[in-house]
């Protein structure tokens, strides 16, 4: 991929590289050459430019997966603000909130944990397309099941099952045939649940009302509180780039609009 000087006796490079690797590569330049006894020096030297740099965000292990998840959707200009960093918390807990069962949420992380374990045999074989596609995303997936199991304990559903984890029901039935979980055919008998739903709901006829509030309506505040928190991150990038025009066109609109509509949406739910 090197290009021969005028000279014909060395090659020349050109390319992107982040400032804090140059010592790195500079010490990698003199390794080959003291390795292949060349004749002729390696010289680093940087080169001004008026091009936009490439966007290079530094990843491990553990954020890779996230940072390909976003990159998916689009990559942030140069020295903009890296979504990347709040999906790491974003993405698994909506998935929870869809998927919240404590007992999925346990079969998720002991699959996941498996392959964290293992992740170095893993990472020296070759596997299968889905095996390889779950191995590259374990954390992610790790993530989503410890989500999973706090919000399964919110519902207090296990396989879709409710839990008497902090003992009996607070409320009993007067009478012995009722289902309806209503203030008339319901005393309070114990303390409530300090943590989750109350087994009682289950079964009730009460049951859809409630959970459809908890659940769903729950899900549409927090996807419009994740979507504000990206028009604000646009905020963030134009007034770091002093970019008065994507301010007042682009932030202000989008704003107004978004919680216009939908704002106004979480507001009735509220």
């Amino acid at each position: 991929m090197l290009s021969v000087d005028v000279t014909k006796v060395c090659l020349v490079a050109e390319g992107w590289c982040p400032v804090s690797a140059s010592n790195q590569i500079q010490n990698a330049l003199q390794r080959a050459t003291f390795d292949s006894n060349s004749q002729v020096g390696a010289i680093f030297q940087v080169l001004h430019t008026k091009e936009s740099p490439p966007t290079y965000f530094r990843t491990n292990k553990f954020t890779s997966a996230f940072q390909e998840i976003v990159d998916a959707y689009g990559i942030a200009k140069y020295q903009e603000a890296n979504p990347g960093v709040y999906t790491i918390v974003t993405f698994p807990f909506l998935f929870a909130v869809m998927f919240g069962d404590w007992g999925h949420g346990i079969c998720l992380l002991l699959a996941t944990l498996y392959f964290i374990i293992r992740e170095k045999t893993f990472s020296n074989q070759k596997l299968g397309d889905i095996v390889e596609m779950t191995f590259g995303g374990r954390y992610v997936i790790f993530m989503m099941a410890l989500f999973s199991i706090y919000t399964g304990l919110i519902y207090n559903e296990f396989f879709s099952v409710p839990f008497e984890l902090f003992g009996p029901s607070a409320y009993a039935c007067r009478d012995p045939s009722c289902r309806d979980a209503t203030t008339a055919g319901l005393s309070k008998v114990r303390d409530t649940y300090p943590f989750g739903v109350d087994p009682k709901w289950h079964g009730s006829r009460s049951e859809l009302p409630f959970l459809n509030s908890l659940k769903m309506k729950m899900s549409i505040l927090l996807g419009v509180a994740q979507m504000n928190l990206g028009i604000v991150l646009s905020y963030f990038n134009a007034k770091f780039f002093a970019d008065k025009l994507n301010i007042w066109y682009q932030f202000v609109p989008q704003m107004i609009f978004l919680n216009s509509l939908f704002g106004y949406l979480s507001l009735l739910i509220l």
